[in-house]
């Protein structure tokens, strides 16, 4: 199993210049024969809260049909972030696009102070996809801040945790402590996917990273490149490598 996460520096409002960061990304990601790729938080729009309802996507938008048909023809699976429209509310949310062409979405369940001004909660859109018999679920930033949302992917016998954040420079330490935490305790592998350059007018920290279910650090980028971060899996052993954009 080879698992990718992407580290972007998003274009303020800009979807489609992100979009074509997203294809360049994936076939890099195809070229070393990923089975997954995991984008940051809002990753197609960059992290927004003011602007959000003029960024809204919808499950059916045609600004997906690329990544869908990238998905297919490359048999891989694609998380890709947005501000997301449900019926008449508006999420923080991501599209789970797979290779047989279908489109789930994952909503965050819990916000940062202020998210719900804009932004929902959910759980009701919290979907599980199975590669290679590894069951894997999804988090959105504030999601590993609360310790109930890693147990509960383990009461869901999740084997991969994966986490599509945007945490500032002063926010990152805390998010390698209580990643290392969950995977430990929850048995889980961790990958966690973060911007690399400025959102929402504030930093980044990039750093992402993964953890194997002992709660040990297999590999992390740095805090400012574009890329990949890749994993492998061969016999329960975990390996990473870096491939720059």
């Amino acid at each position: 199993m080879i698992l990718a996460a992407a580290q972007t520096k998003p274009k303020r409002g800009d979807i489609e210049a992100n979009l074509l960061d997203h294809y360049r990304l994936i076939e890099l990601a195809v070229q070393n024969k990923a089975q997954l790729i995991a984008f940051p938080e809002m990753s197609l729009t960059g992290y927004e809260r003011e602007n959000a309802q003029q960024l809204i996507f919808k499950k059916e938008d045609s600004r997906l049909d690329h990544l869908k048909k990238l998905a297919v023809e490359n048999n891989i699976v694609i998380i890709a972030g947005a501000p997301i429209q449900i019926d008449s509310e508006m999420f923080i949310g991501e599209f789970v696009i797979s290779p047989d062409n279908s489109v789930e979405i994952y909503t965050k369940q819990f916000l940062h102070e202020g998210e719900d001004d804009f932004f929902q909660s959910s759980f009701n859109y919290n979907p599980m996809i199975t590669i290679e018999n590894q069951k894997i679920s999804f988090a959105i930033c504030a999601d590993i801040d609360n310790p109930l949302h890693p147990e509960n992917a383990c009461k869901r016998e999740t084997d991969i945790y994966i986490a599509s954040i945007f945490f500032s420079p002063n926010g990152i330490p805390n998010a390698y402590r209580d990643l290392q935490n969950y995977a430990r305790k929850h048995e889980m592998n961790v990958l966690m996917s973060n911007f690399s350059g400025e959102s929402w007018g504030s930093p980044s920290a990039g750093q992402s990273a993964f953890w194997n279910n002992k709660g040990e650090l297999i590999g992390q980028m740095n805090d400012s490149d574009s890329g990949l971060l890749l994993i492998e899996n061969q016999n329960d052993n975990w390996t990473s490598k870096i491939v720059k954009k």
